[in-house]
């Protein structure tokens, strides 16, 4: 079990008090998502603030007036009933104020809600990607993501905090005229728990962050213990006990640690709690003696314990919210915390345009190490790719091949040497531009749980609206073929997580990948190994139909197999990250190098 560090509990009240920093931005973003909500919640909540103090002034005079009618001094009811209808009708108004201060809270924070994960979603696709590789990265998402959800409980505490301010102010006024050190009687009365409840937030906060790592496994293990991308190997291999019992154990180990914070919460708070009412009853007793002895009436008696109870109440729900908002606001730095996050790849200002017809693409001595890691994965590779050019990527796994198409496209920065486009650095041109024109599909492309039409648009999602476009990068791939056989054909949801979805085998679901490459007009069309689901057959024909297609731009070919790697115009040999052979088929095979080699031992394995 993780122990708490003694220094991340000491200063609480300063780090909750720092914490309130970040209201502000809060409320700003709570303004700029619907100010005439927020306007109409801090109106209804300001008048609210009010009627307290006058039902129990309300309430003293009906009781000063029955008294002195009971006692024959007055026979006209009227005033009495008066106070009645009057005491009736704040009811009523008070009821449709919570009623409308409710109803605009759940609104709003739904709104804040959506517009917080909407704006995360988006900062994460400005971060780089090797930011996504990193586990304290992960850390700070996942934090960030919790963030987004729940932050009407927090705009609500807020508001109610200020209401509760303000209503005491004024029930304090009424008790300041009657004796002043009740005020200081219920301040005292309060501070004690309030010191607790910061105490023991921070230590809650503490424990939160400091396991986010586990609470993050957690959840992951919750998603492959029970997910369709997952059931078949958990059943096979028969994980679901192993899952189940390193879950209990990591879910153990988190209840043990929350389990002591909270025993220890609730024995202090019955202590501090304790002393509260003490003074709260000390002062009771004066109030009491004071109407016994004649010098207050019953109706000021009940008015000035009515406004000390309420006080007592509210000042307690101040200090504890207070802590509860300073908690909220530890918490909502994490989200802030995330958007800080600035990526290390960007636009230059004043970034030239892409060139409409690019001539070449040059790696010039280029290396590339991954952040954290002394090995090389790219190492001084230099070689030319020409527009109509068709270049196929050779190597065993690791080689580097994925590496240097993620730096063709700028996902990687070139740790050292540079990446030419007719000349020019890349870093040169806009990056939403450089991508544009580049088309990429992955081996590990991702099976986007949509309608088809959706799943090809992805490959230039301006353009979704778009369905000759989507229709002709169907049929250039060959899924026009699969969708024939679809029930909704271009409407059909694909995979089985929602109503109504097929699910794909995966060579059809790597034609309707392919199709996403022949979305857009770009000028260098990248095939990252992601024909790997289709036999020999099925790839030749597939690469043979795009090397038709794409006459006059660049492209780049990943493939294990040979049979298709010699349809290339060139060919380049990684291994370890380095440029071991460089040429045509023919000019490989006769070099009798490494290729050679592999070329006929896979040769041999078709003929035996």
């Amino acid at each position: 079990m993780k122990k708490e560090k003694p220094e991340e509990t000491k200063s609480a009240l300063r780090e909750q008090v720092g914490a309130l920093k970040n209201l502000p931005p809060f409320f700003k973003l709570i303004w700029q998502t619907n100010k005439y909500m927020a306007l109409g919640n801090l109106g209804l909540r300001l008048l609210k603030s009010a009627v307290p103090l006058a039902m129990l002034y309300i309430g003293k005079e009906i009781i000063d007036a029955v008294i002195t009618l009971a006692n024959g001094d007055v026979t006209d009811t009227q005033y009495l009933w008066t106070m009645v209808a009057l005491e009736f009708g704040l009811a009523i108004v008070s009821d449709i104020m919570n009623r409308g201060i409710t109803l605009l809270d759940s609104l709003l924070g739904d709104l804040v809600s959506n517009r917080t994960s909407a704006e995360l979603i988006r900062h994460a696709a400005k971060l780089d990607l090797y930011q996504f590789e990193d586990a304290a990265f992960y850390d700070k998402l996942e934090r960030a993501r919790r963030q987004t959800t729940g932050r009407t409980v927090l705009m609500s505490q807020v508001l109610s905090q200020m209401q509760d301010i303000v209503t005491v102010l004024f029930l304090g006024a009424g008790l300041i005229v009657f004796n002043p050190w009740l005020i200081l009687i219920l301040i005292i009365a309060v501070i004690p728990s309030f010191l607790g409840e910061t105490h023991f937030n921070q230590r809650t906060y503490s424990l939160t962050r400091n396991w986010t790592p586990e609470r993050r496994e957690l959840d992951y293990l919750r998603f492959i213990g029970a997910s369709d991308q997952t059931a078949k190997e958990v059943k096979i291999f028969n994980l679901a006990d192993f899952i189940a019992k390193r879950f209990e154990l990591l879910s153990d180990q988190y209840y043990l640690a929350n389990r002591s914070i909270a025993l220890k919460r609730s024995a202090w708070g019955s202590f501090l709690s304790f002393l509260g009412s003490i003074s709260y009853y000390a002062a009771y007793v004066f109030i009491v003696t004071q109407a016994v002895s004649a010098i207050i009436t019953i109706g000021t008696l009940t008015f000035l314990a009515g406004s000390f109870e309420r006080m007592r109440n509210m000042l307690q729900n101040i200090m504890n919210r207070f802590s509860r908002i300073a908690e909220g606001a530890l918490y909502l730095q994490d989200l802030f915390d995330f958007f800080e996050i600035q990526p290390n790849i960007h636009s230059e200002k004043n970034a030239l345009p892409f060139p409409e017809r690019v001539l070449t693409f040059t790696f010039d001595n280029v290396s590339f190490k991954y952040p954290n890691s002394e090995r090389w994965a790219i190492r001084n590779l230099s070689f030319d790719l020409r527009a109509g050019e068709k270049l196929a990527l050779v190597g065993e796994n690791g080689a580097g091949k994925t590496t240097l198409v993620k730096l063709l496209a700028r996902l990687y920065e070139p740790t050292e040497g540079k990446i030419l486009v007719d000349g020019v650095d890349i870093r040169k041109y806009g990056i939403e531009d450089l991508r544009n024109n580049i088309g990429i599909i992955f081996q590990d492309y991702i099976r986007f749980q949509l309608k088809v039409k959706e799943n090809i648009a992805i490959g230039n999602i301006s353009a979704q609206n778009d369905f000759g476009l989507i229709e002709d990068a169907a049929g250039k791939s060959l899924a026009s073929e699969v969708v024939e056989e679809l029930p909704d054909k271009y409407e059909q949801i694909l995979g089985k997580r929602f109503a109504n979805g097929i699910d794909l085998s995966g060579g059809q679901w790597q034609k309707i990948a392919l199709a996403r490459a022949y979305m857009r007009e770009a000028q260098l069309l990248i095939l990252d190994e992601p024909t790997a689901a289709l036999d020999a057959r099925a790839e030749h024909e597939v690469f043979v139909r795009f090397a038709e297609l794409i006459k006059g731009k660049a492209a780049v070919l990943i493939s294990h197999r040979f049979s298709t790697v010699r349809m290339a115009d060139r060919i380049l040999f990684l291994e370890n990250g380095q440029k071991l052979e460089y040429g045509s088929h023919e000019e490989l095979l006769a070099k009798n190098g490494k290729y050679a080699e592999l070329f006929h031992l896979q040769a041999q394995g078709y003929l035996d």
